[in-house]
């Protein structure tokens, strides 16, 4: 039998016509066609094509761009960590990314090109964590920020009453523990010498505590009589009983109900000084941790946001972290299902839920697994019952929601590990990014747990060298061995979570530049220290950035659009007066935003870059 085979001329002509018919369908259809944003990468990477030059929303190169950086080295945060010399933006996209002489194809007669003048370009910063709306209000009120001594508190509250002789109470914000070290508790007779006829309330910097005068004590009717409320502590005499003029956590709202209600005028008033400040810092999303639904002070915000989105006036993309009233139960949760469908609209998200699990570990009020050093018995304060957490973590991980906690000491973090644990169990595996912020003090054998049950480690790095805090009133209650296993970023980074960095401002800078410097570092940012706290917890500068860019993106839910420099992304843009990797870790914090791009339009700085 023979084998006849088909002659060249009659099978391989139309074959290759077939082909090139393909090839030409798939070019124009990359080129004109609207694809899906690049899809989401692994948890701490980005999405795929940084780097490519690929099309954007339906732009060919022949259309061009309305802007154009280039000749300056370009950090695009992608998956693979890459580098660019060009970046094109047509509306709120990023177009192109990728080499200088590939832009040239998107550079029409009306682009706007920048010369970067070597000067570096990232991806926006995010804030994991962050309080924009009382921090603005506490800058703008009696601010003790940045002050050093009881001196600098006496004399600025009395300034300021003199200026606001018609202000019913003196309200203000800043003060620092470690000033009344060793204790950290101050006392009223401070504020009465320089303030009798009116009550005077000033939060400490990290809205744990209160500082009141007597005037205050009696408006609210604070007697040594008084019981300690549920979640918190009234100060007081240790031989007299009386109280001193310091309220811990729920005890502070003994007063504040008796506070004139803070305006909406003041809200708005404060979140427009936070953004200004935020955008000048390079900060183009965030994430408020404290939104409370109820009451009438400054963190009652949805509003705010509502307000300042529908006027165009938000500068930044905002996911508010709904409070959880830890004096109710599963009845709030049908308000906090209405709360995200009336909020969730434009710049804004209403999509997370804030639960305070502890205090903090300077007055002792974090919960802690053995007791205080000198304090017989002391564990801190547990705000929610651990079996009843897992139940309200359960239900709002089954609603969709995801759960952003409050837990500095290491029983805190275990107990809100168990709660998402035991939701896991119940709902199932699904895509919730739950986080636990602050995470002081760690028992090492939860470490894992974070990678294993998929919950975000939410730092606040700033925090992590030797400061007075640390020195004076923290580690004096602690074993060395124990005290070894705070703010462990390098180990939680070598496990395999997801690590993500916020400021909690106005607790602290919200300057992320000051707070990767002490992530790479572990030294303050001021030379405050010279030797490293822990330094094999160091981390390097890729995943401080990372921990402020693509991975708080991935805590926003915003990684398919922001977070890193992508085609199809949101040109949330900003632009370093010098390049990270080309200076000592030392000079990180001196570095200067000299432009911020908010959907490729700026709102900080201009496109002049200075000159």
């Amino acid at each position: 039998m023979s084998i006849h085979l088909p002659q060249p001329r009659s099978w391989w002509r139309p074959f290759f016509i077939a082909l090139f018919a393909a090839a030409f369908m798939v070019v124009a259809l990359s080129t004109f066609a609207s694809p899906e944003p690049p899809s989401a990468g692994a948890p701490g990477g980005g999405a795929t094509g940084a780097g490519s030059g690929k099309m954007g929303r339906g732009l060919s190169s022949r259309q061009g761009a309305d802007l154009v950086l280039r000749g300056g080295p370009i950090y695009t945060m992608d998956a693979a960590r890459s580098w660019a010399e060009a970046i094109a933006v047509r509306g709120e996209k990023i177009v192109y990314v990728g080499s200088a002489a590939g832009v040239a194809d998107y550079t029409g007669p009306r682009t706007k090109v920048v010369d970067l003048k070597g000067r570096m370009v990232l991806p926006g910063f995010q804030d994991s964590h962050i309080h924009p709306v009382s921090g603005g209000i506490g800058y703008l009120s009696c601010a003790l920020y940045d002050l050093k001594s009881k001196d600098d508190y006496s004399k600025a509250v009395k300034e300021y009453a003199a200026k606001h002789p018609d202000k019913p109470w003196i309200r203000g914000d800043g003060w620092v523990l470690d000033v009344f070290a060793p204790t950290g508790i101050p006392h009223k007779s401070l504020l009465d010498a320089v303030v009798k006829d009116r009550p005077v309330y000033l939060e400490s910097s990290d809205g744990h505590s209160a500082w009141v005068n007597s005037k205050a004590l009696q408006i609210a009717g604070i007697t040594k009589e008084t019981p300690d409320p549920p979640g918190g502590r009234i100060d007081r005499d240790a031989k007299t009983g009386e109280p001193v003029g310091s309220l811990q956590d729920e005890a502070m709202e003994l007063v504040t109900v008796r506070m004139p209600i803070v305006t909406p005028e003041e809200k708005i008033e404060g979140l427009r000084y936070a953004l200004k400040m935020l955008n000048g810092y390079g900060i183009t999303a965030f994430q408020d941790a404290s939104v409370k639904l109820t009451g009438e002070d400054a963190y009652r915000s949805a509003d705010t946001y509502r307000t300042l989105d529908a006027n165009k006036q938000l500068t930044a993309r905002a996911v508010l972290s709904l409070w959880w009233d830890r004096n109710k139960g599963e009845e709030q949760v049908q308000g906090l299902i209405n709360a995200r469908h009336t909020y969730t609209h434009g710049r804004v998200r209403a999509t997370t839920v804030k639960i305070m699990q502890d205090g903090v570990m300077e007055v002792q009020t974090a919960a802690v697994l053995k007791p205080y050093l000198g304090k017989p018995g002391g564990t801190g304060l547990v705000m929610v019952d651990p079996e009843k957490l897992k139940g309200y973590v359960t239900r709002l991980d089954k609603e969709g929601f995801q759960v952003h906690f409050h837990a500095i000491g290491d029983a805190a973090i275990r107990q809100c590990l168990d709660s998402v644990e035991a939701a896991l169990r119940t709902n199932g595996a699904r895509d919730a990014r739950h986080h636990i912020s602050h995470i002081q003090l760690f028992h090492p054998s939860d470490i894992p747990r974070f990678r294993q049950l998929n919950v975000i480690a939410n730092f606040q790095p700033l925090w992590a060298y030797a400061d007075g805090y640390v020195k004076e009133l923290t580690l004096p209650f602690f074993e060395p061995e124990r005290a070894r296993w705070m703010y462990p970023i390098k180990s939680l980074l070598d496990s395999g979570a997801v690590v993500a960095f916020g400021s909690d401002w106005s607790v602290s800078s919200a300057n992320p530049l000051e707070e990767i410097e002490v992530a790479v570092t572990r030294m303050g940012w001021e030379g405050q220290t010279t030797e490293p706290w822990i330094p094999e917890e160091r981390i390097d500068l890729r995943d401080a950035l990372a921990a402020f860019t693509i991975n708080a993106a991935y805590v926003n839910f915003q990684e398919d659009m922001t977070g890193s420099i992508e085609t199809g992304k949101y040109a949330d843009l900003i632009v370093l007066d010098r390049n990270l990797f080309g200076i000592p870790a030392s000079q990180i914090s001196e570095t200067k935003v000299l432009l911020t791009l908010l959907g490729g339009q700026p709102v900080h700085g201009d496109l002049k870059l200075g000159g």
